[in-house]
């Protein structure tokens, strides 16, 4: 069954440049990456709280208020790497703007994945997986150049 996770990571991976394009052509509309940023955050919250209320049991104040005070900067983190993704797909191209991603997520990762940080089990940063890390930014390096 671990094959259709593998598959939505595929398919989520690949929405990723088409979203900065999508968001790059209403940056241009626009005239800015913030607010482009603030649209496409602002629809994806409508479709969101849409689905939350019409689908499930909707979780109570008290719930959402046990969480600790870092777990609710994600969105923060999501609105900085939609409106970085505007900014790089007009600097940098689409392949470029994904391939440094990617990078820094991996990079970050096995971090995280270490030292078992924000709620991640402990995986240790293992050669096999430094190694893998390495060649992802060296395919970044090469996307970047040619």
């Amino acid at each position: 069954m671990k094959w259709i996770f593998i598959l939505l990571a595929l398919v989520a991976g690949a929405a990723m440049p088409v979203q900065a394009g999508i968001n790059l052509r209403l940056r241009y509309a626009m005239g800015d990456p913030i607010f482009a940023a603030f649209v496409s955050f602002a629809v994806g919250a409508v479709a969101l709280a849409a689905y939350t209320f019409a689908a499930r049991p909707v979780p109570t104040l008290a719930m959402a208020a046990s969480a600790p005070w870092w777990a609710w900067t994600g969105g923060l983190l999501g609105a900085f790497f939609v409106t970085i993704t505007i900014i790089l797909a007009q600097q940098i191209g689409a392949a470029s703007s994904m391939a440094w991603l990617l990078a820094g997520q991996f990079l970050a990762a096995l971090v995280l994945d270490h030292f078992g940080l924000v709620s991640y089990a402990v995986h240790a940063a293992s050669w096999p997986r430094l190694l893998g890390v390495v060649l992802v930014v060296a395919g970044a390096i090469l996307v970047n150049k040619y």
